[in-house]
């Protein structure tokens, strides 16, 4: 049995790692028959056809630790799926202070807005952790968009979804109260390296600064809220390593399931 998502996804996509390095990215194969069975938000579920169209189109990438994927300002030419990793999606001011607004992780799209409407990338994208990213290029998902009206489709309801998250942490930042947004925060990350239920080892690779910066909240009540977790069973740490128990974590986050 696979005991997380991160380990199935490895499972999925079996790689040659005899690589090209290039400025801290690797290009590499994998075997395109992997693909069977995988789910890519940004399309919905694909019939088969749709699959057989996608494969030939699709790039693997590899960033270690630190590299940068994308810059704001950079031409959008690629949609990327994460297949394992952690990445963090930032902007960094006139001053040069970075603010962090969102933390990825395996199974989640990135870069898709640039893609469909043309514009150049609106933030940047670092590894936090090594990682890998399967890339679709804008020629060939405007290719299939004419050409597949089920992947468009697809494409719609995601953006919905985005729209509807977007609204939900705009909620948040309203009304919760500030353990509320840690939780639901701690809940995303750990299920990007685990499968609900039980506990589950979380490593933090971010400051508290840009915790609270993710949570809309001061460094200062990011410590309170930390602490109270901590007091209710929820977490415990060491270090930069924080376990999570999921069931508790779900019950101070005011959800039934995530």
């Amino acid at each position: 049995m696979v005991s997380s998502r991160r380990d199935w996804l490895r499972q999925v996509f079996p790689c040659d790692w005899k690589s090209a390095l290039d400025c801290g990215t690797i290009v590499v194969m994998f075997d395109p028959a992997s693909l069977e069975g995988m789910a890519f938000p940004l399309f919905g579920a694909l019939a088969a056809g749709d699959l057989v169209a996608l494969r030939p189109l699709l790039r693997q990438r590899h960033f270690k630790a630190g590299s940068v994927v994308f810059q704001r300002g950079d031409p959008s030419d690629d949609v990327y799926l994460i297949v394992s990793g952690q990445l963090r999606i930032s902007v960094a001011s006139l001053d040069g202070r970075e603010v962090a607004f969102r933390i990825v992780g395996p199974g989640e799209m990135v870069g898709e807005l640039g893609v469909l409407d043309g514009g150049h990338r609106s933030a940047d994208l670092t590894a936090l952790r090594e990682s890998v990213l399967l890339g679709l290029g804008r020629s060939a998902l405007r290719n299939l968009l004419t050409t597949r009206p089920a992947i468009a489709s697809g494409i719609i309801r995601f953006l919905c979804q985005r729209l509807r998250e977007t609204s939900e942490q705009l909620e948040a930042l309203a009304l919760q109260r500030v353990e509320v947004r840690l939780a639901r925060l701690l809940l995303r990350l750990a299920h990007t390296v685990a499968a609900a239920g039980g506990e589950v080892e979380l490593i933090l690779d971010m400051s508290q600064a840009e915790t609270a910066a993710l949570i809309g909240a001061s460094r200062p009540k990011v410590n309170l809220a930390f602490a109270e977790l901590e007091a209710r069973g929820a977490i415990w740490r060491a270090g930069r390593t924080v376990h999570c128990n999921m069931a508790v974590l779900g019950d101070l986050a005011e959800v039934s399931a995530f």
